[in-house]
């Protein structure tokens, strides 16, 4: 998106501001020099945190702004409040409710407010939602579900996702994302939609389905076969052919998942 900007400043001619010792926070925002004054972006926590002083007027919009406030502020003092709001997918109900019935329960966590977080949360149809969270917060998320018996999935494609991602029994990295969160994932995703999630997940359970059966109808057939020739009771040659049988079958077993 800086590119896009970049670009297009140029081809209308608008001269871009000098930005020097542009730093990013992790989960706080972002603080630069631009024509040398000092400037700041984030969570409002993160501006005071920085010694900005903030209007009460600004305070209020914050509090009271139903998306995500993003506190903006330079030379000291908060200037402005941009507030973002997510729009849902279209295919993200019908994604969740895949999951559902694939047995999975969904958990929405978010660095967003609480209250854009519900009411997304609400949209989606999902019970359980974690939000204001940095990705410190998300990562001990993760471990708090598993110490609690459970095996977690995370899907995400930012680079406050990719603690989660990495600490999670299963990262899954949104197509399009951050490259963050794809090394930290253990599955990237070559789509950015949510409907190829339980795609994966249908394709991943039959793709061990058919791993186990054709370790078992291997090992069974020589199981059986080999004591038995050995014994005297079959034919090597019969033997061998279900040797050689099983490899086959262990091949022609595997292409199934290509209907897929």
């Amino acid at each position: 998106m800086a590119r896009a900007v970049v670009e297009a400043a140029e081809r209308d001619g608008l001269a871009l501001p000098t930005v020097a010792r542009f730093r990013a926070h992790r989960g706080l925002g972002v603080t630069a020099e631009i024509d040398g004054i000092a400037a700041a972006c984030g969570r409002l926590a993160f501006l005071e945190s920085l010694g900005y002083a903030v209007p009460d007027e600004l305070r209020a919009r914050v509090a009271a702004s139903d998306a995500t406030a993003v506190a903006v502020g330079w030379d000291g003092r908060m200037r402005a409040v941009l507030e973002i709001d997510d729009t849902v997918r279209d295919s993200a109900r019908g994604a969740i409710d895949d999951l559902k019935a694939l047995g999975l329960e969904p958990v929405l966590a978010t660095g967003d407010a609480e209250r854009p977080a519900a009411r997304v949360a609400a949209a989606l149809g999902i019970d359980e939602v974690h939000a204001a969270l940095s990705p410190e917060d998300k990562l001990a998320l993760v471990r708090d579900l598993q110490a609690r018996g459970r095996t977690v999935a995370m899907a995400g494609d930012g680079v406050n996702d990719a603690p989660a991602l990495a600490g999670a029994d299963l990262g899954i990295a949104m197509g399009g994302g951050a490259d963050a969160a794809a090394a930290a994932s253990d599955l990237a995703l070559l789509r950015d939609d949510p409907a190829v999630i339980p795609e994966a997940v249908r394709l991943s359970r039959a793709t061990l389905g058919t791993i186990r059966g054709n370790l078992f109808w291997a090992f069974a057939y020589n199981v059986a076969a080999i004591p038995l020739a050995a014994a005297g009771f079959l034919n090597p040659m019969i033997a061998g052919a279900a040797m050689a049988f099983s490899s086959v079958f262990v091949v022609l077993n595997s292409l199934r998942l290509r209907r897929r």
